[in-house]
């Protein structure tokens, strides 16, 4: 296990691909397919199936994923649809003791390969795959003909094995990336976070914006959420990581389209407690910690004013 230390913690490094042309002491692995949006308690239960598999058999683990997600590929009026950015992602597998990534890009040619070829050209011929872990669900090649079924006719034929766990039951309620989804959209943050076992979080680059916080006595660093899901519209209180900055700061955001300025695109606003340095450019993550109050219109920008002391006092609680 290759590790290296960035001052504070050891972190484990991962390998890279962006293609099937893998290292040869990563082919015969064991490999995980899927979108992971978000590595959810589902996602986490099959990781740790996986890494007794690893011990088991002196394997090495690798995740097979997909950018753009093919949701988002085959219907462009999808926009904020994610849990994690890519970046969140493969922090996310470094925990999970996953040895490499394979981020292929799904394009129109790409998602024109025949099942059969994706089985024996590229899990069989190019990755010598020995487990292949998908859910049940799972599909896969041109117009989504190849499923689980089909995986598992070929796996003597191409010398791997299947593996599909059951999906992991809450509530009675399958936890899924969609369920995820939805409880943030409809506000429901500290259920979301239960599924992901950590806090929701945004990233981005903070950029200039119209400076009316700044006008108004309450100053924002701006960041667009580009495709992240969009949560609930609303005041949120929030805590916030400086790049290359382990230190997290207390503050409250506003994510919405700012009605009372007739604003017309999503923005992530985030005020910070007790801090006046410059963040622009700055690379922030942004992790939402309680949901306060949707947001709504204002009449004038006192009323607003009053309403944004009274958010402050709830977000410090």
């Amino acid at each position: 296990m290759q590790l290296y230390s960035n001052g504070f913690k050891m972190v484990r490094s991962i390998k890279l691909y962006k293609s099937f042309d893998i290292k040869n002491h990563h082919k015969k692995s064991i490999i995980l397919i899927g979108n992971f949006d978000g590595l959810h308690l589902g996602h986490q239960k099959l990781f740790k199936l996986a890494n007794k598999y690893k011990k088991k058999f002196y394997s090495k683990t690798g995740v097979l994923t997909f950018e753009p997600m093919p949701k988002m590929f085959f219907n462009p009026q999808i926009r904020n649809f994610r849990i994690s950015n890519q970046k969140q992602k493969i922090n996310l597998l470094k925990k999970f003791n996953v040895d490499f990534v394979i981020i292929k890009r799904f394009d129109r040619k790409f998602s024109k390969t025949k099942s059969t070829d994706f089985i024996k050209k590229i899990l069989e011929k190019k990755l010598k795959a020995k487990f292949i872990f998908v859910s049940n669900n799972f599909r896969f090649g041109n117009k989504r003909e190849g499923n689980v079924n089909q995986l598992i006719k070929y796996e003597k034929t191409s010398n791997y094995k299947i593996i599909k766990p059951k999906p992991l039951l809450l509530k009675k309620k399958v936890v899924s990336s969609s369920l995820i989804r939805k409880y943030l959209q409809k506000g429901k943050l500290e259920e979301a976070n239960k599924l992901l076992k950590r806090n929701w979080s945004i990233q981005g680059t903070v950029k200039k914006g119209r400076q009316i916080g700044k006008k108004i006595g309450f100053p924002t660093a701006n960041l667009n959420i580009n495709d992240s899901v969009l949560a609930c519209p609303g005041v949120y209180a929030v805590k916030v990581k400086i790049q290359k900055n382990d230190k997290f700061i207390k503050g409250i955001a506003n994510l919405g389209y700012r009605p009372t300025f007739k604003g017309k695109k999503i923005l992530l606003e985030v005020h910070l407690f007790n801090f006046s340095r410059n963040l622009y450019d700055k690379y922030l993550t942004v992790e939402f910690l309680k949901f306060i109050r949707k947001e709504r219109k204002f009449k004038n920008v006192n009323q607003l004013k009053k309403q944004i002391k009274r958010d402050l006092l709830e977000a410090k609680k």
